[in-house]
């Protein structure tokens, strides 16, 4: 199992989003700058965070985005079915139906995979765990582990480049 690289950038910069003042937004160059990576690739992960409306696009020369949500009513997993999309991870086949005992329709079990019920369960349990981190969490978190100054020169650069 593997979530795409796309869900660590959304939470990365969805957290940068956080102390803009209401009425402003972040440039997608911004972000992408601060981040080391394409614009392009960024701006279809925030295509996707925008359609599922955890961020609102601002249009104009200093348009940007900025959160739809307040920071406790955005989950980890809003951000990754956003971003991957709503599908399990697993995906049942149904094999059993090609093994020899059913090949010949000479018995009948039930329809249910108890394979897929496990997996699926253990999914929800992750999801559940993932819908409990919010963006508000994850940025106390982050005032805790990381160097106030790290935390400082991040707000600022956002703050000059939003100006």
């Amino acid at each position: 199992m593997q979530y795409s690289v796309g869900v660590e950038y959304a939470l990365h910069c969805l957290v940068y989003l956080i102390d803009v003042p209401s009425k402003e937004s972040v440039g997608i160059k911004d972000l992408a700058e601060f981040q080391g990576l394409s614009e392009t690739f960024l701006s279809k992960v925030f295509g996707k965070l925008s359609k599922a409306g955890i961020v609102s696009s601002v249009p104009g020369v200093k348009g940007g985005y900025r959160l739809s949500k307040s920071p406790e009513d955005i989950s980890f997993w809003d951000v990754v079915e956003a971003v991957e999309g709503p599908k399990p991870i697993f995906q049942c086949k149904n094999i059993k139906e090609n093994g020899y005992l059913y090949r010949e329709g000479c018995c009948s079990a039930p329809s249910f995979c108890t394979i897929n019920l496990v997996m699926l369960s253990a999914e929800e349990k992750m999801r559940d765990d993932l819908r409990s981190k919010t963006l508000s969490w994850l940025n106390e978190e982050l005032n805790r582990v990381l160097p106030k100054q790290i935390r400082e020169d991040t707000r600022k650069f956002f703050s000059k480049s939003s100006i």
